[in-house]
């Protein structure tokens, strides 16, 4: 396919991209990397039913069309939004005629499986079971939610996620210089501050990447006329309407802005805290960093005054990873809102300092023998585990026991204070110092 004298094309350039080999797939390593079970399925035909959870533009329909091609089956395409039960109908009675003359399955590829109802979804059971169809779902929602439990059952849960920036580069230039499928033959430079800004405003989509640097080329196209001709940052800003914040995601605004951030946090300060999480997020930050600082931040600042502070930076690290954005970006802003509002502590850190400072300072001191392991009788004869006495034979569960080589048997490392949570352990500790 080429362009005509105009450089248009009639068909989208994220269509025209769209991979027609394994190999030319980006990103999804975790799925399409060496040893895993997806390219080993692709490359003997022996393929199963199954449903690629994942965000818009994350590769779904790809692979979807990439089992049909590998397979050699007759393949049928479904939206849920636009086809109903009446279609799959015909599609069931043509898979049989496949099967009578071949004795081969037939695939099926249902788009937005989520969108049928449980009526709907009854409705393949039957094929899938029988192996008349091997089913292929896209879907956005979570299938735990969204499918029936026998259907779910009957099929494989493949998750997708967001592109990397390295992987949405990769592909932005690949079609930038494909000349027969791409916009190679329109020789247009492309500044890499303008790669950059397509890649921060996709937010991890190959389709939407693909579409804004088509809208982006036609746009110099038609400002600039064809020789000479590029693409710079005045003319994305101009063609996708995005402007582009001042973030240099190398360079020294973006240590000032996650210092900002953190501060943000550390000072118990809500709303400085959500407008730097979202200046980030707007100039194209990778959220997972930011997830993996909200998680630090969480033990080094909030620590043990409120211990569910880790598991929410947790939870929103891990919605990211599995949901991706637009609607995650709401889990990094309740993150980041309970771990302002939580009472802080940094005692843990201050614990780690010490420790390791005492460890770098003494070396390593040899673990008493009472508290030893003695698996063998040699071990035993050395004395290894003697004396050691078991709490739970004690009343209360504990028993006066020194753990610490005695080197180092009074010092003390951890010193909670008394802010949220921590009040309550200190009071724990100094019950045992009382016993």
């Amino acid at each position: 396919m080429t362009s005509n004298s105009m450089g248009q094309f009639e068909v989208p350039l994220a269509e025209r991209m769209r991979p027609r080999r394994l190999e030319d797939v980006v990103g999804q390593g975790h799925l399409l990397g060496p040893g895993c079970l997806l390219p080993n399925v692709l490359r003997t035909g022996r393929i199963f039913s199954v449903i690629f959870w994942g965000p818009p533009g994350s590769g779904k329909t790809t692979l979807a069309r990439l089992i049909g091609q590998y397979a050699q089956l007759s393949f049928h395409a479904f939206s849920a939004v636009t086809s109903g039960v009446k279609q799959l109908r015909q599609i069931v009675e043509e898979a049989k005629r496949v099967k009578n003359i071949s004795g081969k399955p037939s695939t099926l590829f249902v788009d937005e499986i989520h969108r049928f109802n449980k009526a709907q979804q009854d409705a393949f059971l039957p094929h899938v079971e029988s192996g008349l169809i091997i089913l292929i779902g896209a879907t956005t929602q979570n299938p735990s939610f969204e499918v029936i439990p026998p259907l779910l059952s009957r099929t494989r849960v493949m998750i997708l996620h967001p592109l990397g920036r390295e992987d949405l580069k990769s592909l932005l230039l690949r079609a930038h210089k494909d000349k027969e499928l791409g916009l190679g033959d329109l020789n247009i430079a492309i500044m890499p501050e303008a790669f950059d800004h397509l890649v921060d405003v996709s937010h991890g989509d190959a389709r939407v990447a693909l579409n804004n640097l088509e809208a982006a080329v036609y746009y110099t196209l038609d400002t600039q006329g064809k020789h000479p001709a590029k693409v710079d940052m005045t003319i994305v800003e101009k063609a996708l309407d995005v402007k582009a914040l001042p973030y240099d995601k190398d360079g020294e605004e973006h240590y000032n802005i996650i210092s900002a951030f953190h501060k943000s946090l550390r000072g118990s300060d809500t709303q400085a805290s959500i407008y730097w999480l979202f200046r980030m997020l707007e100039a194209g930050e990778d959220p997972l960093f930011i997830g993996r600082r909200m998680i630090r931040f969480a033990s080094e600042d909030v620590g043990l005054a409120d211990p569910n502070a880790l598991q929410v930076a947790m939870a929103a690290f891990e919605a990211w990873q599995k949901v991706g954005p637009p609607e995650a970006e709401l889990a990094l802003a309740e993150a980041a809102v309970y771990l302002a509002s939580a009472p802080k502590s940094n005692a843990l850190y201050l614990a780690e300092k010490s420790v390791k400072k005492e460890i770098e300072r003494s070396g390593p001191l040899p673990v008493p023998l009472h508290i030893r392991n003695a698996p063998t009788q040699l071990m035993k004869r050395l004395g290894y585990s003697r004396g050691y006495r078991y709490p739970h034979n004690y009343p209360g569960g504990w028993v006066e026991q020194e753990y610490l080589p005695k080197e180092i048997g009074n010092r003390v490392f951890y010193r909670p204070t008394g802010r949220g949570f921590e009040e309550e352990i200190r009071k724990r500790i100094n019950r045992v110092k009382r016993k």
